[in-house]
Formats: C-alpha cells, structure tokens, sequence
C-alpha cells in the first residue's frame, strides 16, 4: 500500500512540475478544466446526488469553467496580474476563512443539494483560476506556494503519527492531532524565513509573507478537515478511487484548494497595478 502511494505521488509530482513549466497555456487550461470536471463528478459523490444531478452539474461545471478559463486566458495574456478574478476569490476567502470554520465547529455541513451545488463551485472554480493566473504570474511563485501545503502536510503526518496524543478534531478525523498541527506551523515558518531571506528586496509589502504562508497553511488543515466532514456525512472513505492508493482528486488537494485562491488574492493585492 505504501509503495503504491509512493509510486502514485512521484508520478503525480512528475506530471505536475512537466506540465507547470512545459505545456503551452492552452493545454493548461484544458487540463485544469478536466481536474476540475474530474472534481465535480467526486463532489457529487459527498452530496449524494442522482444519476441526473450529477450529469448536469458536471456539464454546467464544464460550460462556467472552460468560459471562466478563456476569459481569465485572455486578461492575463495582457497582464499576468489583472484584478479581473479577484472577486472570485474574495468570495473562495470570506468562504474558508468564515463559512467553513462555521460548519466545522457545529460538525455539519450544508445538506440541501442546490446549495450543495453552488457550494461545490464556490470550492473548485476560485482554486481552478488561481491556478492559471498563478502560473500566468510566476510557475515558481504558485510552486512555492503549493510547497506551503506539502511541506505542511508532511510535517503533521509524520510528527502527528509519531507524538500525537492530543486529537484536533476526533469527530470529524480522529487521526489528526494538535502535535501535528504544530509541527506543520514550525515547518512552515521555517519554509516561510528562507523564502524571506532568498527573496527579499526590501520591499515593504513582503514582510507579509512570513504570516502568510502561516494563514495558507492553517488553510490547509482547514481543507482537509473540511472534506473530512463531508466524506464523513456521505459515509464514504475516500472522495473518489481514480488514484491508486490515494483515492479521488479530492483526495489529493483538499489542503490546496482553499490555500490557492488566497495565495492569489494576495499576491494580486502585491503586483496589481490597478489595486
């Protein structure tokens, strides 16, 4: 089990960093369209949907994503830094970083299945975005912040599996603990000083980066617990089954999806031009 996993993430990593910087734009977009589509079919799944909700949120999902990607496409073929999506990911932000803890605390989530629907798209559309237009900005820039939720979850399995004792949410994953938890924050800030030290400019406005990548990562742990509750109301373990010894795409970027759409708010707050 575990060197299928291994083997499945290396492939993963392979395939991520070859298409990061290699595929042209528009293979991009048709590949996040088709994780994002992927995604939605796996969201069906959590919210228990019919054989016929499910067709048509996955055909919607693919109408307002791929009209969505050709106008992001567009704007930042002009200006990599272009404000025009904020708004989707103010929205992705107000969302993680009030609506989610809400649901979290009271141990349940949205159970009517149009809201269900509208909350899957509030989920996977700002993150599906913030993937282009942070590759648009700099591959490396959106590397470094995926390596937040990496360098995070690494730190909180190991050091969780090892020293845990104290659970950080055992209603909805026992598995977690708040010694894991803290390792992911130490490990964190010390990715945080030396992306600091390596690219600073003394400029101002990146002495916010130490506290950022510290916010990103306890967006992290609030993803994966957020898809937790949800797997856990569906009583499925896993979101999905199309990756061996991982599960769904849900699966493998639950921590990523809330992390990503802030990580662009903010760095367009930073470059933005127009802000």
């Amino acid at each position: 089990m575990l060197s299928t996993r291994l083997l499945t993430a290396f492939a993963l990593l392979t395939a991520l960093l070859a298409a990061l910087f290699y595929l042209p734009d528009i293979f991009w977009a048709v590949l996040l369209l088709g994780l994002t589509v992927t995604a939605a079919r796996e969201w069906c799944r959590l919210g228990r949907f019919s054989v016929g909700q499910t067709v048509l949120y996955m055909i919607f999902t693919t109408l307002l994503g791929g009209e969505l990607l050709f106008l992001i496409s567009v704007v930042v073929s002009r200006n990599p830094a272009d404000s025009a999506m904020i708004g989707f990911y103010i929205a992705s932000a107000v969302f993680w970083l009030l609506a989610v803890p809400f649901q979290l605390a009271i141990v349940r989530s949205v159970r009517n299945e149009w809201l269900f629907m509208l909350m899957g798209w509030l989920v996977l559309l700002p993150a599906c975005l913030s993937l282009y237009q942070l590759r648009a900005i700099d591959p490396w820039l959106l590397l470094g912040f995926m390596g937040v939720v990496w360098i995070s979850d690494s730190a909180a399995y190991f050091v969780g599996r090892a020293y845990g004792k104290h659970k950080l949410a055992p209603r909805i994953s026992p598995g977690k603990t708040w010694e894991g938890v803290a390792a992911a924050l130490v490990a964190v800030l010390i990715y945080a000083l030396i992306w600091f030290y390596a690219v600073n400019e003394g400029h101002e406005r990146i002495n916010w980066l130490i506290p950022l990548l510290l916010i990103l990562a306890v967006l992290g742990i609030t993803g994966d617990l957020f898809e937790s509750l949800l797997k856990r109301q569906a009583g499925v373990k896993d979101s999905g089954n199309i990756l061996p010894g991982h599960g769904g795409i849900l699966d493998r970027i639950d921590a990523l999806i809330p992390v990503l759409p802030v990580a662009a708010l903010s760095t367009l707050l930073f470059y933005s031009t127009e802000l």
